[in-house]
């Protein structure tokens, strides 16, 4: 029977920094962030005389990746003002930072690179009381690094 490996550090999905820079600003600490995946096209080519398939493997496609974060009233408005004219064609980074129980960065960190896609502010609903997120869309062109 084989020795188990057992895992050293344990993470949860709130120990995590994940910061944004547009066109070399910084954008602070996200709250949320979704995607960022790589995946791949697939290509399988199927020989003659009913032979196994055979995968190919395909062209890297890297994942959009979504960040959200309570808006700040004293410091958003000014935010979404320099961004709003960048969709589209300013360079955008993020990082994620895997942290420890006690908000220290260790290990190596995760970079995105791309396009800033998309900018929302938040939603309305004068009888709603859910926290006020805007959010970020870049669109990722280049393979995630790990660093």
């Amino acid at each position: 029977m084989a020795a188990s490996n057992p895992r050293t550090n344990p993470t949860r999905q709130d120990t995590f920094k994940v910061t944004l820079m547009v066109d070399g600003l910084g954008y602070g600490i996200w709250d949320k962030k979704t995607g960022g995946e790589l995946d791949s096209d697939e290509l399988k080519y199927h020989p003659g005389g009913m032979a196994p398939v055979i995968s190919l493997g395909g062209k890297k496609l890297p994942g959009n990746i979504t960040l959200q974060r309570e808006y700040d009233g004293d410091n958003d408005g000014s935010n979404v003002a320099v961004l709003f004219p960048k969709v589209g064609s300013a360079r955008a980074t993020v990082k994620q930072n895997t942290l420890d129980f006690d908000g220290n960065s260790y290990g190596k960190q995760i970079v995105w690179k791309g396009i800033l896609k998309k900018v929302s502010v938040p939603d309305v609903d004068s009888e709603g009381n859910a926290a006020a997120l805007m959010e970020i869309e870049i669109s990722v062109d280049q393979t995630p690094v790990s660093s």
